[in-house]
Protein backbone atom coordinates (compact mmCIF):
# COMPACT_ATOMS: atom_id res chain seq x y z
CA UNK A 1 0.00 0.00 0.00
CA UNK A 2 1.91 3.19 -0.99
CA UNK A 3 1.75 6.10 1.67
CA UNK A 4 -1.16 7.93 -0.02
CA UNK A 5 -3.31 4.80 0.41
CA UNK A 6 -2.30 3.99 3.85
CA UNK A 7 -2.86 8.02 4.78
CA UNK A 8 -6.77 7.20 3.20
CA UNK A 9 -7.06 4.11 5.26
CA UNK A 10 -6.46 5.30 8.65
CA UNK A 11 -8.50 8.34 7.76
CA UNK A 12 -11.41 6.00 6.84
CA UNK A 13 -11.17 4.25 10.39
CA UNK A 14 -11.07 7.05 11.96
CA UNK A 15 -14.12 8.32 10.50
CA UNK A 16 -14.97 4.31 11.39
CA UNK A 17 -16.32 4.08 7.30
CA UNK A 18 -14.86 0.11 6.83
CA UNK A 19 -16.96 -0.62 3.48
CA UNK A 20 -15.37 2.75 2.14
CA UNK A 21 -11.79 1.46 4.10
CA UNK A 22 -12.44 -2.28 2.16
CA UNK A 23 -13.19 -1.34 -1.04
CA UNK A 24 -11.60 2.04 -1.92
CA UNK A 25 -9.01 0.92 -3.79
CA UNK A 26 -10.61 -1.77 -5.97
CA UNK A 27 -13.37 0.57 -6.35
CA UNK A 28 -10.48 3.33 -7.97
CA UNK A 29 -9.35 0.86 -10.24
CA UNK A 30 -12.58 -0.19 -11.59
CA UNK A 31 -13.08 3.53 -12.00
CA UNK A 32 -9.60 3.99 -13.92
CA UNK A 33 -10.82 1.47 -16.50
CA UNK A 34 -14.27 2.36 -17.10
CA UNK A 35 -13.65 5.84 -16.52
CA UNK A 36 -15.77 6.62 -13.63
CA UNK A 37 -16.24 10.50 -12.22
CA UNK A 38 -15.72 11.22 -9.25
CA UNK A 39 -19.31 11.65 -8.48
CA UNK A 40 -19.93 7.73 -9.73
CA UNK A 41 -16.88 6.80 -7.81
CA UNK A 42 -18.32 8.35 -4.47
CA UNK A 43 -21.76 7.09 -5.02
CA UNK A 44 -20.40 3.22 -5.60
CA UNK A 45 -18.29 3.76 -2.12
CA UNK A 46 -21.17 5.11 -0.21
CA UNK A 47 -23.97 2.45 -1.57
CA UNK A 48 -21.15 -0.14 -0.39
CA UNK A 49 -20.81 1.08 2.73
CA UNK A 50 -25.20 0.82 2.95
CA UNK A 51 -24.98 -1.95 2.55
CA UNK A 52 -22.10 -3.60 4.54
CA UNK A 53 -23.60 -1.67 7.57
CA UNK A 54 -27.33 -3.58 7.05
CA UNK A 55 -25.53 -6.85 6.90
CA UNK A 56 -23.75 -5.76 10.27
CA UNK A 57 -27.15 -4.27 11.72
CA UNK A 58 -28.70 -7.89 10.90
CA UNK A 59 -25.61 -10.02 12.13
CA UNK A 60 -25.79 -8.15 15.34
CA UNK A 61 -29.58 -8.32 15.80
CA UNK A 62 -29.79 -11.55 14.74
CA UNK A 63 -26.59 -12.52 17.56
CA UNK A 64 -28.90 -10.68 20.29
CA UNK A 65 -32.49 -12.30 19.40
CA UNK A 66 -31.92 -15.78 20.76
CA UNK A 67 -33.53 -17.05 17.85
CA UNK A 68 -32.94 -20.71 17.80
CA UNK A 69 -31.32 -20.79 13.74
CA UNK A 70 -32.48 -23.55 12.80
CA UNK A 71 -36.11 -22.51 12.82
CA UNK A 72 -37.00 -20.28 9.63
CA UNK A 73 -39.12 -19.83 6.92
CA UNK A 74 -36.98 -21.94 4.86
CA UNK A 75 -37.63 -25.07 7.29
CA UNK A 76 -41.13 -24.15 8.49
CA UNK A 77 -43.55 -27.05 6.37
CA UNK A 78 -46.18 -24.09 5.36
CA UNK A 79 -48.38 -26.64 3.69
CA UNK A 80 -49.29 -27.98 7.28
CA UNK A 81 -50.42 -24.38 8.64
CA UNK A 82 -54.29 -24.19 8.40
CA UNK A 83 -55.45 -21.79 5.78
CA UNK A 84 -56.25 -19.01 7.43
CA UNK A 85 -52.84 -19.18 9.00
CA UNK A 86 -51.05 -19.67 5.97
CA UNK A 87 -52.53 -16.99 4.33
CA UNK A 88 -51.48 -14.24 6.80
CA UNK A 89 -47.78 -15.23 7.14
CA UNK A 90 -46.80 -13.23 4.49
CA UNK A 91 -48.61 -10.20 5.72
CA UNK A 92 -46.57 -10.81 9.39
CA UNK A 93 -43.63 -11.35 7.60
CA UNK A 94 -43.28 -7.37 6.44
CA UNK A 95 -43.45 -6.38 10.19
CA UNK A 96 -45.51 -3.60 9.63
CA UNK A 97 -47.69 -4.85 12.75
CA UNK A 98 -44.47 -3.78 14.71
CA UNK A 99 -44.65 -0.61 14.14
CA UNK A 100 -48.12 0.01 14.85
CA UNK A 101 -47.19 -1.88 18.31
CA UNK A 102 -49.98 -4.88 17.85
CA UNK A 103 -49.23 -8.09 19.36
CA UNK A 104 -49.33 -11.81 17.70
CA UNK A 105 -50.77 -14.79 19.65
CA UNK A 106 -50.29 -18.45 18.47
CA UNK A 107 -52.81 -20.80 20.06
CA UNK A 108 -52.60 -24.81 19.73
CA UNK A 109 -51.92 -28.24 21.63
CA UNK A 110 -48.43 -28.90 21.70
CA UNK A 111 -46.57 -30.39 19.10
CA UNK A 112 -48.65 -27.89 16.50
CA UNK A 113 -45.59 -26.18 15.33
CA UNK A 114 -46.54 -22.70 17.41
CA UNK A 115 -42.68 -21.86 18.92
CA UNK A 116 -41.45 -22.93 15.06
CA UNK A 117 -43.76 -20.27 13.55
CA UNK A 118 -43.02 -17.45 15.35
CA UNK A 119 -39.33 -18.01 15.10
CA UNK A 120 -39.56 -18.25 11.70
CA UNK A 121 -42.03 -15.04 11.46
CA UNK A 122 -38.72 -13.82 14.25
CA UNK A 123 -35.88 -14.33 11.70
CA UNK A 124 -37.93 -12.49 8.80
CA UNK A 125 -38.51 -9.36 11.05
CA UNK A 126 -34.59 -9.53 12.07
CA UNK A 127 -33.67 -9.41 8.28
CA UNK A 128 -36.17 -6.50 8.04
CA UNK A 129 -34.26 -4.35 10.49
CA UNK A 130 -36.22 -5.19 13.71
CA UNK A 131 -34.63 -6.10 17.19
CA UNK A 132 -36.51 -9.24 18.06
CA UNK A 133 -36.08 -11.38 21.33
CA UNK A 134 -37.18 -15.19 21.36
CA UNK A 135 -37.23 -16.17 25.17
CA UNK A 136 -38.65 -18.86 26.82
CA UNK A 137 -41.34 -17.19 29.54
CA UNK A 138 -40.45 -19.14 32.39
CA UNK A 139 -36.59 -17.36 31.58
CA UNK A 140 -38.56 -14.03 31.14
CA UNK A 141 -40.05 -14.54 34.78
CA UNK A 142 -37.33 -15.72 36.04
CA UNK A 143 -34.83 -12.57 35.13
CA UNK A 144 -37.68 -10.48 36.23
CA UNK A 145 -37.94 -11.86 39.41
CA UNK A 146 -33.92 -11.16 39.96
CA UNK A 147 -34.30 -8.11 39.28
CA UNK A 148 -37.07 -7.38 41.17
CA UNK A 149 -35.44 -8.63 44.03
CA UNK A 150 -31.72 -6.40 43.47
CA UNK A 151 -34.37 -3.57 42.78
CA UNK A 152 -33.44 -3.13 39.27
CA UNK A 153 -36.86 -3.71 37.54
CA UNK A 154 -37.46 -0.53 35.95
CA UNK A 155 -34.24 -0.32 34.30
CA UNK A 156 -33.97 -4.49 33.51
CA UNK A 157 -37.80 -3.93 31.83
CA UNK A 158 -35.91 -0.21 29.67
CA UNK A 159 -33.82 -2.62 28.25
CA UNK A 160 -36.33 -5.04 27.32
CA UNK A 161 -38.26 -2.01 25.89
CA UNK A 162 -35.40 -1.99 23.37
CA UNK A 163 -36.93 -4.73 21.17
CA UNK A 164 -39.66 -4.12 18.79
CA UNK A 165 -41.18 -7.56 19.61
CA UNK A 166 -40.40 -10.20 22.44
CA UNK A 167 -41.48 -13.31 21.55
CA UNK A 168 -42.57 -15.08 24.42
CA UNK A 169 -42.72 -19.21 24.34
CA UNK A 170 -44.71 -21.20 26.17
CA UNK A 171 -46.44 -18.45 28.68
CA UNK A 172 -48.91 -21.66 30.25
CA UNK A 173 -45.32 -23.03 31.31
CA UNK A 174 -44.80 -20.38 33.95
CA UNK A 175 -44.44 -21.15 37.75
CA UNK A 176 -47.51 -20.62 39.06
CA UNK A 177 -47.13 -18.42 42.31
CA UNK A 178 -48.23 -14.64 43.07
CA UNK A 179 -44.60 -13.01 42.84
CA UNK A 180 -44.35 -14.74 38.74
CA UNK A 181 -47.70 -13.53 38.28
CA UNK A 182 -47.26 -10.28 39.42
CA UNK A 183 -43.72 -9.54 37.39
CA UNK A 184 -45.10 -11.21 33.87
CA UNK A 185 -48.38 -8.83 34.24
CA UNK A 186 -46.06 -5.73 34.91
CA UNK A 187 -44.24 -6.84 31.71
CA UNK A 188 -47.17 -6.91 29.57
CA UNK A 189 -48.41 -3.49 30.92
CA UNK A 190 -45.25 -1.62 30.81
CA UNK A 191 -45.38 -2.70 26.89
CA UNK A 192 -48.92 -2.26 26.03
CA UNK A 193 -49.69 -0.18 22.86
CA UNK A 194 -46.07 0.89 23.12
CA UNK A 195 -44.25 -2.37 21.80
CA UNK A 196 -44.87 -5.86 20.09
CA UNK A 197 -45.43 -9.55 22.23
CA UNK A 198 -45.84 -12.62 20.09
CA UNK A 199 -46.94 -15.40 22.78
CA UNK A 200 -47.14 -18.93 22.17
CA UNK A 201 -49.81 -20.45 24.00
CA UNK A 202 -51.14 -24.11 24.86
CA UNK A 203 -53.81 -22.96 26.66
CA UNK A 204 -57.23 -20.77 25.64
CA UNK A 205 -57.57 -17.56 27.68
CA UNK A 206 -60.35 -19.51 29.29
CA UNK A 207 -57.81 -20.93 31.12
CA UNK A 208 -55.26 -18.05 31.93
CA UNK A 209 -56.49 -18.13 35.21
CA UNK A 210 -53.96 -21.22 35.67
CA UNK A 211 -51.03 -18.30 34.80
CA UNK A 212 -52.56 -15.22 36.94
CA UNK A 213 -55.47 -16.88 39.53
CA UNK A 214 -56.57 -13.80 40.56
CA UNK A 215 -59.66 -13.45 37.89
CA UNK A 216 -59.54 -9.72 37.72
CA UNK A 217 -55.67 -9.65 36.89
CA UNK A 218 -56.44 -12.78 34.14
CA UNK A 219 -59.03 -10.22 32.42
CA UNK A 220 -56.67 -7.49 32.66
CA UNK A 221 -53.36 -9.08 31.16
CA UNK A 222 -56.19 -10.82 28.66
CA UNK A 223 -57.38 -7.38 27.53
CA UNK A 224 -54.10 -5.72 27.30
CA UNK A 225 -52.66 -8.82 24.80
CA UNK A 226 -56.02 -9.02 22.91
CA UNK A 227 -56.40 -5.11 22.06
CA UNK A 228 -54.49 -4.43 19.12
CA UNK A 229 -53.39 -8.44 18.27
CA UNK A 230 -53.28 -11.00 15.28
CA UNK A 231 -54.49 -14.19 16.81
CA UNK A 232 -53.55 -17.90 15.03
CA UNK A 233 -54.87 -20.74 15.84
CA UNK A 234 -52.93 -23.89 15.20
CA UNK A 235 -55.07 -27.17 15.02
CA UNK A 236 -53.91 -30.47 13.68
CA UNK A 237 -51.75 -33.51 14.47
CA UNK A 238 -48.89 -32.99 16.45
CA UNK A 239 -45.94 -32.97 14.29
CA UNK A 240 -43.87 -34.56 16.94
CA UNK A 241 -46.62 -37.34 17.63
CA UNK A 242 -46.60 -37.82 13.55
CA UNK A 243 -42.87 -38.14 13.19
CA UNK A 244 -42.43 -40.60 16.17
CA UNK A 245 -45.27 -42.81 14.32
CA UNK A 246 -43.08 -42.59 11.12
CA UNK A 247 -39.74 -43.36 12.76
CA UNK A 248 -41.63 -46.16 14.21
CA UNK A 249 -43.11 -47.64 10.84
CA UNK A 250 -39.35 -47.27 9.23
CA UNK A 251 -37.91 -49.37 12.29
CA UNK A 252 -40.70 -52.44 11.90
CA UNK A 253 -40.09 -55.56 10.09
CA UNK A 254 -41.66 -55.80 6.62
Amino acid sequence: MSAGTDGVGVLLRALKLPGFLGHFQGAAEQAEREGWGFERYLHHLAEVELEERARRKIERLLRGSSLPLEKTLATLELDRLPAPVRRQVPRLCEGDFLDRAENLLAFGLPGRGKTHLVCALGHELVQRGYAVLFVPTFKLVQRLLVAKRNLELEPTLRRLDRYDAVILDDIGYVQQGRDEMEVLFTFLAERYERRSVLITSNLVFSQWDKIFHDPMTTACAIDRVVHHATILELTGESYRAEAARSQGAQRSPR
